[in-house]
C-alpha cells in the first residue's frame, strides 16, 4: 500500500511538475504582449513594471520572475516583432517568384506583420527600440539587417526588369516608411481590407512597365527628309 500510494503521489508531481513550464511560458507571452501593449499606448519610459504586472493580474514583483529587468521585456517584446516578420518573409521566398510576385507577397507579409501578428510588437520595434542597450540594439540591427537584405536583393531584381525607377535603397526606406505608418491609420472595421492596401501599394511603387516602354504618340514625329 506505501510503495503504490507513494507511487500515485509522484504520478501525481511528475504530472504537475510537466504541466509547470508550459503555464510559465503561458505568462511569459502573456507578459509580452501586455507590455508591447502598454508601451505602444504610453511608451516605454511612461511604463512601469507596475502597469504591466497590473494588465496581467500579476503583483508587481511577479514579472522579474520571468525577466531581469523593464528592459528585458522591451527586447522581449522587440524581438517578437521581428521574429514575427522574419517568419512571414521566409514563407514568401520558400515561394519561387517572379521579382514583381516576390514584391508583392513581401508588401502582403510585411502589412500582415504590422497590422495583424505584430499590431503592438512592430510599432514599438519601430518607436522605442533605442531605448534597448548597446548590446541588445546590435542583437537586433544583425536580425533588421537579414530581414531588410531579402528586400533589397527583390527591389534590385526588379531595378534590372525596369519595374522601379529610384535609387533601390531608397526606395527601400521609402516603402517601409508608407507600410509600416500604416500601423497609426489601418482600422479592421475600415474601408479597406489589408488584402487591398497590399495590392493598391504595390501599384503604387511599381512602374506599369519596363523603363523606356513609352507611348508611340508622345515620340516627336519625324520627317521624312531625316
Amino acid at each position: 500500500m506505501t510503495v503504490k500510494k507513494g507511487g500515485r503521489r509522484k504520478t501525481e508531481m511528475t504530472r504537475a511538475e510537466t504541466g509547470k513550464p508550459a503555464e510559465e511560458s503561458n505568462r511569459r507571452a502573456e507578459l509580452i504582449r501586455s507590455a508591447g501593449r502598454l508601451f505602444r499606448e504610453q511608451g516605454y519610459d511612461a511604463t512601469t513594471i507596475r502597469d504591466i504586472a497590473a494588465a496581467v493580474g500579476m503583483r508587481s514583483g511577479s514579472p522579474f520572475y520571468h525577466f531581469k529587468s523593464k528592459q528585458e521585456i522591451l527586447k522581449a517584446v522587440v524581438l517578437e516583432g521581428l521574429m514575427s516578420a522574419l517568419t512571414g518573409m521566409a514563407a514568401v521566398t520558400r515561394e519561387k517568384r517572379g521579382p514583381r510576385e516576390t514584391f508583392r507577397a513581401l508588401i502582403r507579409a510585411h502589412l500582415d506583420t504590422i497590422l495583424e501578428h505584430g499590431g503592438d510588437f512592430v510599432p514599438v520595434l519601430l518607436y522605442e527600440w533605442r531605448s534597448l542597450s548597446e548590446e541588445s540594439r546590435a542583437e537586433i540591427v544583425t536580425l533588421k539587417n537579414r530581414y531588410e537584405a531579402v528586400w533589397q536583393k527583390t527591389l534590385k531584381d526588379l531595378k534590372r526588369a525596369g519595374l522601379i525607377r529610384t535609387d533601390t535603397k531608397l526606395s527601400r526606406l521609402l516603402i517601409f516608411g508608407a507600410l509600416n505608418w500604416t500601423a497609426q491609420w489601418y482600422r479592421p472595421d475600415g474601408a479597406l481590407s489589408i488584402d487591398d492596401i497590399a495590392a493598391q501599394a504595390a501599384e503604387l511603387f511599381l512602374c506599369p512597365g519596363k523603363l523606356g516602354a513609352r507611348p508611340t504618340a508622345s515620340r516627336p514625329a519625324r520627317s521624312a527628309a531625316n
